[in-house]
C-alpha cells in the first residue's frame, strides 16, 4: 500500500508543478483537492475533512467536529498571509514554511496522508520562490526533533524553523551537485 501511495503522490506531484502558478494562492479547496487526486482510488474518503478523532504517540490533534472551522480559519490566518511564496527571501521563505507546517499538522484534517500532503504543499511554496524541490530527508533522520518542533510550534515556532533552515539548505546543496 505505500508504494501505491508514494507513486500515485508523485504522479500528483509531477501534475501540480505544471498547473499551480507562481503567484498563486493556496486554499483549503485546493489541499482537499489535492488529497482527493492523491488517494481518490484508494479511499472513499479522500478529500473529506476526517469525522473521527487521531492522535499519534500520546498526541492528540484538534477533534474531528472543529475541523471545518479550523480549516477555515488556517485558510484566512495563514494560506492567505503565506501564499503565494513568490518574491518571499530565504527568512521569510522560512518563516511561512514552518508556520503553515505546524499549523496544518496540528489540526491534521484529514484520516490519512497529513504529513505527505503538508511536505506537498511546503514544496509547492519552496518552488514559488523559486527554491528547488525539498528533500526532507533531514527530517526523516531527526523525527524526534521534528516531533518535538510541532508540539512546541504552540508556542514557539524557532525549532521549526530551523529545520526547515536545513531542509532548504540541504535542497539547495542538492540542487546544486
Amino acid at each position: 500500500m505505500d508504494e501505491i501511495e508514494l507513486e500515485l503522490l508523485n504522479e500528483l506531484t509531477n501534475n501540480l508543478l505544471e498547473e499551480i502558478e507562481v503567484e498563486q494562492v493556496i486554499s483549503c479547496t485546493d489541499l482537499r483537492e489535492w488529497h482527493r487526486r492523491w488517494l481518490g482510488n484508494i479511499f472513499s474518503w479522500a478529500g473529506e475533512y476526517r469525522s473521527v478523532n487521531m492522535a499519534k504517540d500520546g498526541f492528540q490533534f484538534a477533534s474531528a467536529h472543529l475541523i471545518p472551522n479550523l480549516m477555515n480559519d488556517f485558510e484566512k490566518r495563514f494560506l492567505n498571509k503565506y501564499t503565494s511564496c513568490s518574491g518571499k527571501n530565504e527568512d521569510e521563505l522560512i518563516e511561512a514554511l514552518a508556520v503553515v507546517h505546524i499549523e496544518y499538522i496540528l489540526i491534521h484534517s484529514f484520516r490519512e496522508g497529513n504529513g505527505r500532503l503538508s511536505r506537498l504543499l511546503a514544496t509547492i511554496m519552496a518552488l514559488q520562490a523559486g527554491q528547488p524541490i525539498l528533500d526532507f530527508s533531514y527530517m526523516d533522520k531527526n523525527k524526534k526533533d521534528y516531533f518535538a518542533a510541532i508540539q512546541s510550534g504552540l508556542d514557539d515556532d524557532k525549532p521549526m524553523k530551523k529545520m526547515f533552515r536545513q531542509v532548504l539548505h540541504e535542497s539547495q546543496q542538492n540542487a546544486a551537485d
